[in-house]
């Protein structure tokens, strides 16, 4: 399959807006739930352009082969603690959005664990990621050899 488009030369405005998204979260989320939020909603939407350079990122952090690998499985991995699978249950529900949006339950956990800024800027993370995928998905971005 090939490339369908580059967002980058196509709409460039549009694809720096989302670049300045990335820099505001930077700077904000904790690098290791931001690279969890970007893995686990890159996994859901089958991204493999993202989950490749997320991973390579993550790693590049200091985040380890087999909490990266398990994040496709969290529900059930040991590895994560209760911040990171509030984050991570929160990412599930709001890239899958169901019915009725983000069950009670998960957001009372993750109002539990992060103040009321930190979980707007989650927030922010999360749709980020989704956009990007939803560009990289139909377009047909491909990890680099």
């Amino acid at each position: 399959m090939r490339q369908r488009m580059d967002l980058s030369t196509v709409a460039p405005a549009g694809y720096r807006a989302l670049l300045g998204l990335e820099g505001y979260l930077r700077g904000r989320v904790d690098r290791t739930l931001l690279e969890l939020v970007k893995m686990r909603a890159s996994v859901l939407n089958g991204c493999a352009f993202c989950v490749d350079m997320h991973s390579r990122e993550a790693l590049a952090a200091g985040e380890t082969e087999r909490r990266l690998f398990a994040v496709s499985a969290w529900h059930d991995a040991p590895f994560f603690d209760e911040r990171e699978r509030a984050v991570l249950a929160l990412t599930d529900a709001a890239t899958r959005l169901p019915l009725g949006g983000v069950p009670d339950e998960v957001w009372d956990a993750a109002a539990k664990e992060f103040s009321e800024e930190e979980l707007a800027d989650l927030l922010i993370a999360i749709a980020t990621i989704n956009a990007w995928n939803r560009i990289t998905v139909p377009t047909r971005i491909r990890p680099p050899a």
